[in-house]
């Protein structure tokens, strides 16, 4: 996608499709799409927590619509561990509507979920009772400048791959009417090397240069070009109101797209970042 639908507030509104980045669809068999298709046994769904989103707005920022999908399937997205204690951070729409959610173990299994979070005003969500990690990723409040370095990090298609992006400013991203902030980021290179779509990457960490979390992986286009991120905020905020702890660990910073793609390897290793099983009952 990734069109430019013309200004909404003439030279003020740029309005532009996007998609959100989960890996929809069932194999054949009924199972898993993707690597693996592990067996989910039951978690609880917790309720959304904060105010609605709120109605859009008139103003200067740019405004992207997100597409949704007509209707819940199973898929597959990314989540990231920011407690030792079993606590994960991932895109609310990617555990939006599901029966079950689980995490991917280092076997072909999925480990069920406790408790899932939704935020009501930003694109993120908690999963408890998730496995517990050693090491975890520490959070950002600060907004990112104009031209930052940005490293998504996730498993677009299923398969592990970091892209590098640099800041292009704050917008407004829209679904169903409602709106809530985020970042917009241009693309600049993948590793490895692909062009199929992001679908997968929806829930990983974005890495700052100082290797903190400026946002959650949301939406891009079709087309290379645009990515979309929660704000910094989001993330701490909810698990602020959800009463749940995050690491306050220090972050190393990262140097270039060489430095971040072995980042991504040693979180992998580490079990910090893992795919998201999502399950809708028929």
């Amino acid at each position: 996608m990734a069109r430019r639908g013309g200004c909404l507030i003439p030279l003020l509104v740029v309005f532009v499709a996007v998609a959100v980045l989960t890996d929809h669809g069932r194999d054949s068999d009924g199972g898993w799409d993707g690597p693996r298709r592990p067996p989910v046994e039951g978690a609880q769904v917790g309720p959304p927590i904060g105010p609605e989103r709120p109605p859009l707005p008139g103003g200067a920022l740019p405004e992207y619509g997100i597409e949704e999908p007509a209707r819940k399937q199973d898929s597959q997205g990314t989540g990231f561990a920011v407690s030792s204690e079993g606590v994960w951070l991932t895109a609310q729409h990617v555990v939006n509507g599901c029966d079950r959610v689980g995490l991917a173990t280092d076997t072909d299994r999925a480990e069920r979920a406790g408790d899932v979070f939704q935020s009501r005003v930003s694109d993120a969500a908690v999963i408890t009772g998730g496995l517990p990690s050693g090491t975890t990723l520490a959070l950002s409040r600060v907004w990112p400048r104009e031209g930052d370095d940005g490293y998504h990090m996730g498993f677009p298609h299923g398969e592990p791959a970091v892209v590098h992006s640099r800041f292009m400013g704050r917008g407004q991203a829209v679904r169903l009417g409602h709106s809530e902030p985020v970042l917009a980021w241009a693309e600049i290179e993948r590793i490895p090397e692909f062009d199929h779509e992001l679908g997968g990457i929806s829930g990983g960490p974005t890495l700052d240069a100082n290797g903190r979390v400026v946002g959650i992986n949301s939406a891009a286009g079709e087309r290379r070009g645009r990515i979309l991120t929660t704000d910094p905020a989001a993330a701490v905020h909810l698990l602020e109101a959800a009463r749940l702890p995050a690491a306050g660990r220090t972050a190393a910073p990262i140097g270039d797209m060489a430095a971040a793609a072995a980042r991504f390897q040693n979180l992998l290793r580490a079990g910090v970042i893992r795919q998201v099983y999502c399950d809708v009952f028929e």
